[in-house]
């Protein structure tokens, strides 16, 4: 009993340590609209949530929690469900699309322009896809620019939503 009990105590730091990303002001979560609607707060202690397509409800929450840019990296030609640019700025935020169409956009060239992006807006930011593996796969891209090692850039990217874009981005890291 005693080492079923030091098994799962030591599979539990390890899961909470490999999900805790902590690269400072630059943390990023993973949070999904259905995660707000059981109960999840947004945590105050990060300054990137990635998440897939939010809802108008989602955009309050953030809004009402201080967040000032939402980056949309879904095609233009890609249903919403709402004018999410028009709910954004209604909400006193800032909408910017950044088109991630496929996996061809997926590069080191598109990862500089999310990190411009975010350097020129100082507040909580919302990076969304429609369901969070571009994000993950182009914030993988950006850690790699700033200097994490591919392990590292991969598990970020994972914690913020990477899956199968993961070979994409293990092709693209190689090339810097």
């Amino acid at each position: 009993m005693k080492k079923l009990i030091l098994l799962l105590t030591t599979a539990l730091v390890f899961t909470v340590s490999a999900n805790a990303q902590d690269h400072g002001s630059d943390s990023i979560v993973l949070i999904q609209s259905a995660d707000l609607q059981a109960g999840k707060t947004i945590p105050t202690d990060v300054r990137f949530v990635a998440s897939g397509q939010p809802d108008e409800a989602m955009l309050q929450a953030i809004s009402a929690a201080g967040f000032s840019v939402v980056v949309d990296m879904r095609a233009a030609d890609e249903e919403r469900g709402f004018d999410e640019a028009k709910e954004v700025e209604r909400l006193g935020m800032v909408y910017v699309l950044l088109p991630i169409a496929s996996a061809d956009d997926i590069t080191l060239d598109k990862a500089a322009v999310l990190d411009q992006i975010l350097a020129e807006n100082q507040g909580p930011v919302l990076l969304h896809c429609a369901s969070g593996n571009r994000v993950g796969a182009l914030y993988a891209l950006r850690e790699k620019l700033h200097g994490a090692s591919n392990d590292e850039a991969l598990a970020v990217g994972k914690a913020a939503g990477m899956t199968r874009l993961e070979s994409v981005v293990r092709e693209r890291i190689g090339e810097k």
